[in-house]
């Protein structure tokens, strides 16, 4: 899940130019003049956070519990524990996130399923259990190199527009609930970046996105979970079921957008916020168990469309230690999670027209984030 968003990945599609000095001998010399040399640093900047985060409405696409009422509830309170480098050397940008996720009892950890029960793909049987929460963990990285840096030169800034950026990245993630995702995915594109007022940004990425790998064990010949009661006795590798779970998904668009601003209208004394944000669009990429034929994907959208930040060590020990402490509050909406139709897939709905509530993320969530 994706996971998924802090102010500090708003910053990685920035780039900035570092300049190299070199120093040469005089041709002229009567003698030998040792060389002159400037010391430069491979970083020009270095930054690694510490950031702890609570959501408490998030969702798993098909997770959810009925409750005592008949209702239905699909919502799962997640923690997030992440670490999170960013750097700028002088060609480009390197950003880096790794998370570990906690789920509540609501998205259970296999062998469980749907809340508390234990299915046996080999009778059809649920008994009641009472299992710990799943366990995600879930990395990220983008990168980029800046046109103007590699050719040395000012002809991709003009106006508003700062720089123009190859990008390419990797997602990678895997969760211990019962179906056992294992996502692996690529990027590949531009970003441009764009200045904004009061020393903020404002970066685009049309990218390649293929998400080449995601394992499912509800698709794995033998489980028999979502294929019909026939499929359960007779398998068919490749036409009902996968032999080893892996789905492979289709290349598509994507379209990535972040941006920072730092409230500097704001009076002297008030001036520790700031706002970000981001938001991320994937196309269509086949069926939602690719290779295998059924329920097509939907463009997803992920975003998380604000974040107030307060710079707590700067408002408590001054400008010297601005952001090495940040208290924040976001909201994020997450549509066709994962790329599954919320409208039209079996995932998301107990019946035509009737939504599990799983599908569709609209949460607030907060956080601290600590630079060491």
């Amino acid at each position: 899940m994706l996971h998924r968003a802090n102010s500090i990945g708003a910053a990685l599609l920035m780039t900035v130019t570092v300049p190299f000095f070199t120093s040469a001998n005089a041709a002229d010399a009567p003698v030998k003049v040792a060389k002159k040399t400037v010391d430069v640093p491979f970083f020009s900047l270095i930054d690694n956070r510490f950031t702890y985060s609570w959501q408490p409405n998030g969702t798993d696409p098909g997770v959810y519990s009925i409750r005592p009422d008949g209702s239905v509830n699909g919502k799962t309170a997640k923690q997030y524990y992440s670490f999170t480098h960013f750097d700028i050397w002088q060609y480009g940008t390197n950003f880096f996130t790794i998370s570990y996720i906690k789920s509540d009892h609501n998205d259970p950890a296999a062998p469980c399923t749907n809340a508390g029960a234990i299915f046996d793909p080999n009778t059809g049987i649920s008994r009641s259990a009472n299992c710990a929460g799943a366990t995600e963990v879930y990395g990220l990285f983008r990168s980029t190199l800046g046109w103007n840096e590699l050719f040395n030169t000012r002809q991709f800034s003009a106006g508003p527009l700062h720089n123009i950026s190859f990008e390419v990245g990797m997602d990678m993630g895997t969760e211990n609930n019962y179906l056992a995702p294992a996502k692996r995915d690529v990027v590949a594109g531009l970003q441009f970046a764009f200045d904004l007022p009061y020393k903020g940004y404002l970066n685009v990425a049309p990218l390649l996105y293929w998400e080449f790998s995601n394992h499912s064990a509800f698709t794995q010949c033998g489980a028999g979970w979502q294929l019909p009661a026939s499929a359960v006795a007779y398998p068919s590798p490749g036409a009902n079921c996968l032999t080893d779970g892996n789905r492979r998904f289709k290349p598509t668009w994507a379209v990535e957008v972040n941006y920072y601003m730092d409230l500097g209208f704001l009076p002297e004394s008030m001036r520790y916020f700031s706002i970000s944000g981001r938001a991320g669009w994937y196309g269509p990429k086949g069926y939602e168990n690719n290779p295998l034929v059924g329920t097509k994907t939907a463009i997803e959208l992920n975003a998380e469309p604000i974040r107030l930040t307060f710079d707590a060590s700067k408002a408590v020990w001054g400008e010297k230690y601005s952001h090495f402490v940040d208290v924040w509050v976001a909201y994020r909406y997450w549509q066709n999670k994962f790329g599954i139709d919320h409208a039209t897939s079996n995932v998301c709905n107990i019946a035509p027209g009737v939504s599990n509530n799983s599908c569709t993320e609209s949460s607030i969530y907060s956080g601290v984030s600590v630079k060491f």
